[in-house]
C-alpha cells in the first residue's frame, strides 16, 4: 500500500516537471533523491538537457556504485552531446566506457568517444590536434571492436579526417611555392606523397614538384642549376611515366624545356 502511494506520488510529481520553472526549483530544492532521479529522467527526455544536468549533478554521488550510476552517467553523456557540447560529451563517453567495460553501452560509448572527436575536428586550415585525435580514437574502436556494425562507417570517418589533413599538408605545400621557398615546397610535397601514398593530390603534387625544381634550379648560383635542372628533369619523366594523359602534361614539357637546354640532354 505504502509502495503504490508512493508510486502515485512520484507520477504526480514527475507531471509538474512540465509545468513551469517554479516546479523544477522545488524538485531542485527537494531532499527526495528518488524524485529528482526520474525527474531528471523526464526532463531528459523532453530535451531539457540543461535541467537534466543539473539534477543528475545532484544525485549522481548519492547513487554511486548502484545500478543507477551507470543509467546516469550513459545520460549524463548523450546531454551533453545533445547541447552540442563535444568536448564535455567525448569525455564523459569515454569515462563511461572506461569505467563500464562489460557494459551493453560500452560499445555504443567508445564510439561515440571518437565521433565527438571527429565532430570537434575544425576545417583543415587550423590546428588539426582534433583530428588526430578523432583518428586514434575510432582506431582504438576498431581494435576493441573488429566485429561491430560501427566499423564500417568508423573506417568512412577516418577516411574523412584524413583527407583534411591531406588537404592541409597539400596547402602548406603550396603555400611553399607561392612564397618562393622551393626546396621546403618540394619536401612538402614529397612528404604528402609518402605519408598517403593514395592522396588524390598526388598528380598535382607530383606537377609542382616539376615547377618547384624548375624555379629553385633557376634561382640557384651556377654551380647548382645543372644538378638542379637534371632533378626538374628527372621530376618530369616520372610524372610523366605515372600520368601520361594528364591535363598538365603539356604544361610541365613547356616548362622544363630550359632545362633540357641547361642539362645539355634533348628532349
Amino acid at each position: 500500500m505504502l509502495k503504490n502511494a508512493r508510486h502515485i506520488s512520484l507520477i504526480l510529481l514527475i507531471t509538474l516537471v512540465f509545468t513551469g520553472c517554479s516546479e523544477y526549483q522545488k524538485i531542485y530544492k527537494s531532499t527526495d533523491n528518488d524524485l529528482k532521479y526520474e525527474a531528471a529522467i523526464a526532463y531528459y527526455e523532453k530535451k531539457d538537457y540543461y535541467r537534466a544536468l543539473q539534477l543528475f549533478d545532484q544525485i549522481m554521488p548519492t547513487y554511486r556504485g548502484t545500478e543507477r550510476e551507470e543509467k546516469i552517467s550513459y545520460y549524463y553523456a548523450y546531454a551533453y552531446y545533445y547541447q552540442k557540447d563535444y568536448i564535455l560529451a567525448g569525455y564523459y563517453f569515454k569515462r563511461f566506457a572506461d569505467t563500464y567495460p562489460t557494459s551493453r553501452y560500452n560499445e555504443e560509448c567508445l564510439f561515440m568517444t571518437a565521433y565527438c572527436s571527429y565532430l570537434n575536428s575544425p576545417p583543415y586550415y587550423l590546428d588539426q590536434t582534433s583530428t588526430l585525435d578523432a583518428i586514434r580514437d575510432f582506431q582504438v574502436f576498431i581494435n576493441r571492436y573488429p566485429t561491430s556494425d560501427r566499423v564500417p562507417r568508423a573506417n568512412e570517418l577516418i577516411d574523412q579526417l584524413r583527407l583534411k589533413l591531406e588537404e592541409k599538408n597539400y596547402k602548406i605545400a603550396l603555400l611553399y611555392l607561392q612564397m618562393e621557398e622551393y626546396k621546403a615546397a618540394i619536401v612538402s610535397f614529397q612528404n604528402l606523397m609518402k605519408d598517403y601514398p593514395d592522396t588524390k593530390f598526388r598528380e598535382e603534387s607530383m606537377y609542382y614538384i616539376i615547377e618547384a625544381w624548375y624555379k629553385y634550379a633557376e634561382n640557384s648560383i651556377p654551380e647548382k642549376r645543372i644538378e638542379r635542372h637534371q632533378a626538374a628533369i628527372d621530376a618530369f619523366n616520372d610524372f610523366k611515366a605515372q600520368y601520361p594523359e594528364s591535363r598538365y602534361l603539356q604544361d610541365a614539357q613547356n616548362l622544363i624545356k630550359n632545362s633540357y637546354k641547361i642539362a645539355k640532354i634533348k628532349s
